[in-house]
């Protein structure tokens, strides 16, 4: 979408989430990320995060609570996986979150859309403004609906993209991808990404998200560097 003011039809989001807001001020606010508020001087999203954080994780507690009959210690580090950054920008990818951002010019040049952490707070600021408008229930259900069919990915899942960019850190590499193709309707498209090592080719990958091919991508660099 890659908005450039706040005059925005946030229809499509509310259907996706299942959630019509009743003041409409609280989705774009949710929306506004620091570096767009600091340049139109409005308020960003970080108030607003804060307070979905904690949301999420009492939505979360009560999932784990009434689903896992383990201790507290096994429960605190299961829920500290199932929202942790990259849990939540799996969550995001599900809805297209990234798409609807808020950037400013610069953080948007140099691909604060694809940013897990730009992202995760973003979909935090989203429960916070779902609970204000809508109290606690409406935020549980989006979790219900868009976290909780993830959860077992998410305890089980590795984060390639993390482990290639560690791996690449480690050696002073620079690391890029690009999405290369996309076909087929806007409910159900496919992506082709590319990551780059510099300049050279690493891998590719493809996925119903541009995270998931994203992902596939550094996941077949890692593979690949594995067999040299």
């Amino acid at each position: 979408m890659n908005n450039t003011d706040l005059r925005v039809d946030f229809s499509l989001l509310e259907n996706t989430l299942g959630y019509v807001f009743k003041n409409k001020e609280y989705i774009k606010l949710a929306l506004t990320h620091s570096s767009y508020a600091n340049e139109h001087n409005i308020e960003c999203n970080e108030r607003l995060e804060f307070l979905g954080d904690a949301v999420l994780e009492l939505a979360m507690s009560r999932k784990l609570y009434d689903t896992i009959d383990l201790d507290e210690g096994v429960l605190t580090k299961m829920r500290a996986k199932a929202v942790c950054e990259s849990a939540l920008d799996l969550y995001a990818s599900k809805i297209n979150l990234a798409d609807y951002l808020y950037l400013g010019k610069g953080e948007e040049a140099t691909g604060g859309r694809e940013r897990p952490a730009i992202i995760a707070d973003a979909l935090e600021a989203v429960l916070g403004a779902v609970y204000l408008d809508g109290g606690f229930e409406a935020a549980r259900e989006i979790v219900k609906k868009f976290f909780e069919p993830y959860f077992d990915d998410v305890l089980k899942n590795k984060d390639y993209k993390s482990l290639l960019q560690e791996k690449l850190q480690s050696e002073k590499r620079s690391i890029r991808y690009e999405i290369v193709r996309d076909e087929g309707p806007a409910n159900n498209k496919t992506f082709e990404a590319v990551v780059y090592m510099d300049e050279i080719l690493m891998g590719r990958g493809i996925g119903k998200t541009k995270k998931e091919a994203q992902q596939q991508a550094a996941k077949d660099a890692l593979e690949k560097e594995a067999k040299i």
